[in-house]
């Protein structure tokens, strides 16, 4: 098994399109949820969401690329350049062949394929697009990363519903202990904010409806919550192999100890209540990544702000955690950011990685009335200075799927967080 270090980071969110700017406001409690602009939604029952802003594609890729990609590449594009670059990674001909992509996404371009039925019904064939399946197509963004760095190793995309993002660091990790890899880019993407989109979350009756108060919109664990906020954006990470970092002076932020994946087997649409299955992604990851559960300081929830998601993960972490579970805690990012559904536990595995760094847990911010079946500690309103050497990220999908990752302080001399 490889050990497996973080040494690059890369974000586009909706509180701000580079890293340190996202962590800066996710610590301070700011909320990017607002209005919504990309399309008129004066007819939809929410009229809210988490909107990446003032992001111009052209801002990190020339115009060709920008043409033949969409919006959900255009971010990972953007969110695995930042991450090749912060960790110094050159990408040449003598190690091209040993670096690998997992760049996974939840709908891919769901958005572009309206568009494209429409652009057909109103203008006929010949207008389509000739560009239409690879722009939508959910490999997509693993691929335009893989030929914009050169990469010619594995090139992975796993569409696993809202655990798509937190499942691709399992992946990663596969890749380098199969020795597939030395080096990873790996992360999720998702900008399905199309109107098609929000009137099938809108007749679920998934989505929150507080659209006078869109920055308390968002409330994981409150007693209160009405639904989840639809977010966009993507968040990228470099995986290498410990010895390969070394090797280059590579600076360490942190270690991916390991991972798992689990069916609920139970509804397409609702976690299965008693939390069964996800608690066993907690436990298989924390088996792998050979940690106890009292080394758990902080566990960065999948915390949608739905009814049904919030209570069955609570139950979910009980029962990974039991006792500890009380004594963990407990943060949503999502309370923030909105969910960005197959980018989703890309945003919280940086949350993670970011908070062992720097010993600050950020809040659940909006979790102000206590739920009695959400009885954890959810880090409520405000961060907390905390020593955080173990987390885990959960991320749950529709169809049931389970994904859980480990990180971790990396030990003694082998390398140091920033």
């Amino acid at each position: 098994m490889a050990r497996a270090v973080i040494t690059g980071l890369g974000a586009i969110t909706p509180i701000g399109s580079k890293v340190e700017e996202f962590w800066h406001n996710l610590v301070n409690g700011v909320s990017g949820v607002g209005p919504i602009t990309l399309f008129d939604a004066s007819d939809l029952g929410c009229r809210i969401a988490a909107e990446v802003k003032g992001f111009d594609p052209l801002d990190h890729m020339d115009l060709k690329t920008v043409k033949r990609c969409a919006r959900f590449s255009h971010f990972a594009i953007a969110a695995a350049a930042q991450a090749v670059a912060d960790a110094d990674l050159r990408v040449d001909d003598a190690n091209r062949e040993s670096v690998g992509i997992v760049m996974n996404t939840g709908g891919g371009g769901v958005g572009d394929i309206a568009d494209g039925e429409k652009v057909l019904l109103d203008k006929g064939p010949d207008r389509v697009s000739a560009f239409l399946v690879p722009m939508l197509a959910p490999n997509m963004p693993s691929c335009q990363v893989a030929m914009r760095h050169g990469v010619r190793g594995p090139v992975i995309t796993s569409v696993a519903a809202c655990a798509a993002g937190v499942y691709a660091f399992v992946e990663a990790k596969r890749l380098l202990d199969l020795g597939e890899a030395d080096v990873v880019i790996t992360g999720g993407t998702e900008a399905a904010l199309h109107p098609l989109a929000f009137a099938a979350f809108n007749n679920m009756r998934a989505l929150s409806r507080r659209n006078d108060e869109p920055e308390k919109a968002c409330r994981p664990f409150d007693l209160h919550r009405d639904g989840f906020v639809f977010g966009e954006g993507a968040g990228a990470m470099i995986i290498e192999r410990l010895e390969h970092a070394q090797a280059r002076g590579a600076r360490v932020y942190a270690e991916l100890r390991g991972g798992a994946m689990t069916s609920d087997a139970y509804h397409i649409t609702a976690p299965e209540p008693t939390g069964t299955a996800a608690a066993l992604a907690m436990t298989r990851a924390m088996k792998a990544a050979d940690i106890e559960v009292e080394e758990v300081d902080c566990v960065v929830a999948h915390g949608t702000g739905t009814p049904l998601n919030d209570a069955a993960e609570t139950r979910a972490i009980k029962k990974a955690l039991g006792e500890h579970a009380y004594r963990a805690a407990i943060s949503s990012p999502k309370s923030m950011v909105g969910h960005l559904l197959g980018g989703a536990g890309a945003i919280s595995a940086l949350a993670a990685v970011l908070a062992i760094r720097d010993g600050v847990i950020p809040p659940t911010i909006n979790r102000e009335t206590p739920d009695p079946e959400c009885d954890l500690d959810y880090v409520p309103l405000v961060s907390r200075r905390s020593k955080v050497r173990t987390a885990l990220v959960n991320g749950f999908g529709f169809g049931g799927q389970n994904a859980t990752v480990v990180f971790r302080q990396l030990d003694g001399d082998a390398g140091s967080a920033r």
